[in-house]
């Protein structure tokens, strides 16, 4: 009998003592651990039959747990111990189209520890570390975000600036595009936490390929990273007024870049999102476009605040926002995880902007919080905003 359901996600059985289920039949004998590790190594793991997926550990351990990261649904149960044996197994059922982050949760000598599952190969990188990965059935990763040999390359370089806000030099890196410049007026989007997003969700390569598919149009990348991330972006004014007096200005004076606001943008994913929209409201008319990825917003539009102190200033910011939202920019994209527990803010948050006059887009996916969800997102993100000759999603790329 199929277990409790959480949110999308269904254990299958239930946590008790038990034999291998028939899915591991071909195990051999679970009491003989080598020979069980050296017949997984020549299989898939997590085992995947249709919906159901099997993870696996093998080890000597007082219990096993699934852990996976800001999710909007209660822990799992327990792995499940093969009797007399050291191989454990959880089935749960993934929807399709699912993608987890994860890690394993052993407990030994009455301690918990975290490690990452050593028979599944998969990873995924972020500024915290690495994690494993599994993906339910149906779930590919996008051809546009690899590496195409044939497709012509952009470039990024540097751009150092005096910032009077902040009081110190900042770099400030600039993605041109292949065959810059195109013409004099390309499109301007500015990037928070730039580097992350080169590092972690392949932006250049993404850039390189959905203008090169006529998707995106060519566009001008500043890439802006912070001193103080938990300070600058939750509602900073100086941050606002380095992009908008002091990015602006700089990257216009040195790259072909448009005047035209209508043209230029704000991205930015979790706190990111906060210093894009809290950029946009403080400076009104400096930009027209927002691209705003699983944005911080904690609870602004109801329900109770309980994520931690640092949140408190994006409280009241979005406290004087949603009073007072002044002129807003004209195109708004949103994407979040399903998964992600700041789901439900962005869903009120993508409501509240559309109430307020902005042409929003908003676009869940089967995942968490996490880099290479806010990269699948792009191609829609980036073609809804600043469109090529093709269109967003028109061209051959899968």
């Amino acid at each position: 009998m199929p277990g409790p359901r959480y949110r999308g996600v269904t254990a299958v059985h239930e946590p008790t003592a038990a034999a291998l289920p028939p899915l591991l039949a071909d195990l051999g004998d679970p009491a003989d651990a080598a020979a069980v590790r050296a017949r997984l190594a020549a299989r898939d793991v997590p085992i995947h039959d249709g919906l159901d997926t099997t993870f696996l550990y093998v080890g000597d351990a007082e219990r096993v747990a699934l852990q996976h990261w800001m999710d909007d649904f209660p822990p799992l149960p327990a792995f499940i111990r093969v009797a007399g044996t050291d191989v454990w197994y959880l089935t749960v059922r993934l929807p399709e189209g699912a993608r987890i982050d994860y890690k394993l949760a052993v407990w030994t000598g009455g301690r918990r520890r975290l490690v990452l599952d050593g028979l599944n190969p998969n990873r995924a990188h972020d500024p915290f570390g690495v994690n494993s990965v599994v993906a339910g059935p149906g779930y590919r990763r996008p051809d546009w975000t690899r590496s195409d040999p044939a497709v012509p390359s952009g470039r990024v370089e540097e751009l150092p600036l005096d910032s009077a806000a902040f009081g110190e030099e900042r770099v400030v890196r600039l993605y041109l595009p292949a065959g810059y410049p195109n013409h004099g007026d390309h499109p301007l989007l500015v990037v928070h936490d730039g580097g992350d997003y080169l590092r972690y969700s392949g932006l250049r390569t993404v850039l390189d390929n959905l203008i090169a598919a006529g998707e995106v149009a060519p566009l001008v990348a500043a890439l802006v990273d912070p001193g103080e991330r938990s300070i600058e972006y939750t509602g900073d004014d100086r941050h606002a007024a380095f992009l908008a007096e002091e990015v602006v200005p700089a990257v216009t004076a040195h790259a072909a870049v448009t005047t035209d606001p209508r043209q230029r943008g704000l991205m930015g994913a979790s706190l990111g999102g906060v210093a894009s929209l809290h950029a946009a409201w403080r400076h009104p008319g400096t930009w027209e476009a927002l691209l705003l990825q699983s944005g911080s917003f904690v609870t602004a539009l109801g329900g109770k605040f309980r994520r931690g102190r640092v949140f408190a200033p994006v409280v009241a910011f979005m406290g004087h926002f949603l009073a007072d939202p002044g002129r807003l920019p004209a195109r708004v994209f949103m994407s979040c995880g399903r998964y992600d527990g700041l789901a439900a803010d962005n869903r009120r948050m993508a409501a509240a902007l559309g109430d307020f006059g902005a042409d929003v887009t908003y676009e869940e996916a089967r995942d968490g919080h996490t880099w290479e969800n806010w990269r699948d997102r792009l191609r829609t993100g980036l073609g809804t905003l600043f469109p090529g000759p093709v269109g967003p999603g028109a061209s051959l790329i899968s």
